[in-house]
């Protein structure tokens, strides 16, 4: 069955997710299948917890935005931000979060350490999309989405919106019975 990514306001996307503890072939299975969900969506990074999975693991690609384009997929195992500085204002979007997109501070710099699927430990250090993106992916790992991370108002605005995008959705199916 193909993988599904979770939308808000879905609660399983409110989880933190456990640490990834053993590297099997039903794990490098899913990483396959989350890589091909990312660029299907079409998206640049993907989380776990998006695909109903709570654990620690994201896939991203950065370098690929479009169809032709080389694809360079990432596998990231327990990734956690070492250290961060500076900042960076950010236009963000998100699979989970359907029709909407907005400028979220981060910071501009950060120093990522995860492991592979063979087991090796990374240490990246990153500015602009790549670390805009580790940290997008991180905060899922937590619970937390981008909207967490914007203005009351505009974050408000979007929930009243979405809720009501939901309801017009299911009213066809409820007036066929």
């Amino acid at each position: 069955m193909p993988l599904e990514v979770l939308q808000f306001p879905d609660p399983r996307l409110e989880r933190k997710s456990e640490p990834v503890e053993d590297v099997d072939d039903e794990l490098r299975e899913l990483a396959r299948e989350m890589i091909q969900v990312m660029y299907d969506e079409p998206g640049i990074g993907l989380a776990a917890p998006q695909v109903d999975r709570p654990i620690r693991m994201v896939v991203m690609d950065t370098d690929w935005s479009e169809e032709g384009q080389d694809k360079n997929p990432v596998v990231m195992l327990n990734p956690e931000i070492v250290s961060r500085d500076g900042k960076i204002v950010w236009e963000e979007g998100c699979l989970s979060v359907p029709d909407f997109s907005a400028e979220v501070e981060r910071a501009g710099h950060v120093v990522v350490k995860y492991q592979n699927l063979e087991g090796e430990e990374i240490t990246e250090d990153v500015t602009g999309l790549r670390a805009v993106c580790f940290q997008h992916e991180i905060d899922h790992l937590d619970g937390i989405l981008f909207i967490d991370r914007i203005s009351r108002l505009r974050r408000s605005l979007y929930v009243k919106r979405r809720k009501k995008q939901l309801r017009l959705e299911e009213e066809p199916a409820s007036l066929g019975s």
